[in-house]
């Protein structure tokens, strides 16, 4: 768990926002003008995740450019291609975890467009596996919304995951599965229309504390996924992420109330932060 110093900042209320460690650059991410994905679909059965296609193999990775951008917290990539299937439920069994940064690829054999570290803003990085062609694999991207990168398929683990958050806006519900097994689902409060809870697949970064009694003493769990539209939010939550986090107004479940984040009942969060571990996928659907 990252330290007070280096905590993620989250569209939590401004009264009790979480604050990011001041040398953090704070700058916007780029936003359109990306090229389309290339994307294989799996071969094998749903539950199982990306499979490895027949394709031939994809010409060898360029060598990244010594002052390739890296991704922080509040600086996301630009010249990544759009997630291939932002409104899969298919569980994701793979995470790329890696152990010094790695180059993304806007296509496979492609142009290198950023650098992944193994860490950001104190969080270990683990990006779901959405796909896979010619020995190369896409990843979900953090500091960005419904984006991946593609990587080479060799200097690096896969991390296996078990467990997928499904995020209903239009029932405001969030779900719970582990192996494709329901293992809970409740009301929980939404963004509103004008800072809405972003569509698409992200993933739990991992997790922070929280300031103020609202959030009942229990730490958030800081995602992928950022702000659509940061200029209507307040400045101090302009360059922050999207979070699950609990709240004590009881009032809020089954509204549209939030900043963005997802709030859900204390006893929910509570299982959550005990159960769910860093590379969880999350996927946001309308």
């Amino acid at each position: 768990m990252p330290t007070s110093r280096t905590r993620p900042y989250l569209l939590l209320s401004t009264a009790a926002a979480v604050t990011v460690a001041s040398g953090v650059a704070l700058v916007g991410l780029a936003r359109g003008n990306e090229p389309a994905a290339v994307f294989t679909q799996p071969s094998r059965p749903a539950a199982s995740g990306p499979a490895a296609s027949s394709a031939p193999t994809v010409a060898p990775a360029a060598p990244p450019p010594a002052g390739l951008p890296v991704i922080a917290y509040a600086k996301g990539p630009a010249g990544l291609p759009a997630d291939p299937d932002p409104k899969s439920v298919v569980p994701i069994t793979e995470a790329l975890r890696p152990e010094r940064k790695v180059a993304l690829y806007d296509a496979p054999g492609g142009t290198p467009r950023a650098f992944l570290p193994p860490r950001i803003s104190g969080l270990r990085v683990l990006a779901p596996i959405v796909a896979r062609t010619g020995g190369w694999v896409a990843v979900l991207v953090p500091a960005a919304n419904r984006r991946v990168g593609w990587v080479p398929e060799s200097g690096w683990e896969a991390e296996p995951l078990r467990d997928q958050l499904v995020v209903d806006l239009s029932e405001r519900r969030l779900t719970w599965q582990r192996e494709g097994t329901e293992k809970g689902s409740w009301t929980v409060a939404i963004g509103t229309k004008r800072t809405p809870t972003p569509l698409g697949r992200t993933f739990v970064m991992g997790r922070t504390n929280t300031s103020g009694p609202v959030y009942a003493g229990l730490d958030a769990l800081v995602l992928g996924s950022v702000p659509e539209e940061p200029e209507k939010l307040a400045a101090s939550l302009q360059k922050a992420h999207t979070g699950i986090h609990a709240w004590t107004d009881t009032s809020a479940f089954g509204d549209d109330v939030s900043n963005g984040c997802v709030r859900t009942p204390a006893r929910v969060q509570d299982e959550l932060l005990d159960q769910l571990d860093p590379g969880t996928p999350v996927v946001v659907i309308a």
